[in-house]
């Protein structure tokens, strides 16, 4: 075969493999590349190959007398091949076949690690996009600054409509009518469940605040005298009542007291529209129409004065209403602003420190934290109203539900953690499977104390 049909042939078996292997062989058979390839065998056929180029070209066309086939050069041929180990059809060979591999790990043990070593592939959850329930709720009144839905513990939802009190046992699906007040004193401002989710406080716009007990359906007493207009957010912490006025005031109550009032935080110059006790009960978290937030420390103020605040925060340029306490980082909490700032921040409650911010889009009405994972839920108003699900500390968007026609004002979750309710404008109340179903079982629903409220029969 000459010379131009090898190199022909060596190019077609090179285009007929993977470009991996075209670029390594393509390298091999560069011009630039004059290495040879020479396998490494002692003494081998170099005697063998001496002899073919003298002595055969000496018998074939040197010395053309003699005779090809001579015995005695075929004996010496067979002689030199035997000595020489020649008999073979293959010039490039591997004298000795390739040891066998050797097992360092028994395949049975390999598989056994691997079962005990491999993390398992965490199912991705399914999150609905539509709320699994709608329930009608006329008169809803809209006001951003108001705080009229919230869930207790023993699975009974509390809303108010206007100047009426409802309660939705979330079990079995009923309806109660708790209480509607006068139009002297409505309409309703606020509504908080107590730690035993016995027994429920109604803000009014008259600026009192009545403490009702849900199983007996009858009122137990009165606030007065805490504020000199509406109570727009209230929030308990054990025993503690505290409220939160249109005077820009915060007020610790105690309910085990006829002297009720305990302690008094001065700090915001409007509205205060969120309150939120932290799950030690150690901070409390405030947040009003002037755009502030106000981190409370108890141990502080009873060293010092009731009215110095721990942290003054000021980076909100809107209302703050939106406020919720990390149920898996005791020092972290979450802030959203109205229309006017549209961000989430977060916040170290410990040194005051802004953590991270991200701009939503829209005003931020209301947050909730999964309690199963690291997730935050927040509720807009204009112009999407929609609810949106966040991976922490990643702030990547996992969903967005969409719903209601109307901002989502007010966000209440289910005691196991896994259902949303929301209500808005549109004076609808949905529920939405956005939490999941938590991987251990819930727990059993405390033990209701009746001790903040088993002074009541000595109070007229």
């Amino acid at each position: 075969m000459d010379a131009g049909s090898m190199n022909s042939s060596s190019y077609l078996k090179a285009q007929s493999r993977s470009p991996l292997q075209e670029q390594f062989l393509h390298r091999k058979n560069s011009k630039d590349n004059l290495d040879r390839f020479i396998p490494n065998r002692s003494a081998m056929d170099l005697d063998y190959a001496h002899y073919m180029l003298t002595q055969g070209r000496k018998g074939g066309k040197e010395n053309p007398t003699a005779t090809v086939n001579s015995p005695s050069r075929e004996a010496y041929r067979k002689q030199l091949a035997e000595a020489l180990n020649l008999n073979r059809t293959r010039i490039l060979a591997f004298k000795n076949k390739p040891p066998t591999p050797v097992e360092l790990i028994p395949q049975g043990h390999l598989s056994s690690s691997l079962h005990y070593q491999a993390k398992p592939t965490k199912t991705r959850r399914c999150i609905p996009q539509t709320s699994e329930r709608t329930l009608d709720a006329p008169d809803l009144v809209d006001d951003f600054y108001l705080n009229l839905l919230d869930w207790g513990s023993k699975n009974v939802l509390a809303i108010a409509l206007e100047n009426t009190v409802y309660l939705w046992d979330a079990s079995n699906g009923s309806t109660s009518e708790l209480v509607t007040v006068g139009d002297e004193d409505g309409p309703v401002t606020s509504v908080n469940w107590a730690p035993d989710g016995l027994h429920l406080s109604i803000g009014l716009n008259n600026s009192n605040v009545q403490l009702w007990d849900s199983a007996s359906c009858k009122q137990l007493r009165t606030l007065r005298g805490c504020h000199r207009s509406r109570v727009g957010s209230m929030a308990w912490n054990n025993h503690i009542l505290t409220t939160g006025g249109m005077d820009g005031k915060i007020i610790n109550n105690d309910v085990r007291i006829r002297s009720h009032i305990v302690e008094t935080y001065r700090g915001h110059q409007q509205e205060v529209c969120g309150l939120k006790w932290s799950t030690s009960g150690q901070q409390l978290a405030s947040g009003g129409n002037d755009n502030l937030i106000h981190i409370w420390d108890r141990s502080v103020a009873s060293s010092n004065s009731a009215t110095q605040w721990f942290h003054r925060l000021e980076e909100h340029t809107s209302a703050v209403k939106a406020l919720a306490w990390c149920p898996f980082q005791g020092n972290l909490l979450a802030s959203g602003g109205g229309g006017g700032d549209r961000s989430i921040k977060f916040w170290n409650t410990h040194t005051g420190a802004c953590l991270n911010s991200i701009d939503t889009g829209s005003q931020v009405c209301a947050l909730l934290w999964n309690k199963n994972e690291k997730e935050l839920l927040s509720s807009h108003g204009f112009t999407q109203n929609q609810l949106i699900l966040w991976k922490y500390p990643s702030l990547l968007k996992m969903a967005e539900l969409t719903g209601h026609t109307s901002r989502v004002l007010y966000m209440a979750q289910s005691p196991d953690g896994c259902t949303v309710a929301t209500a808005a404008g549109d004076e609808t109340l949905r529920f939405w499977n956005v939490f999941g179903v938590p991987e251990v079982a819930a727990k059993a629903a405390p033990k209701a104390n009746p001790e903040p409220f088993s002074r009541f029969n000595r109070i007229r």
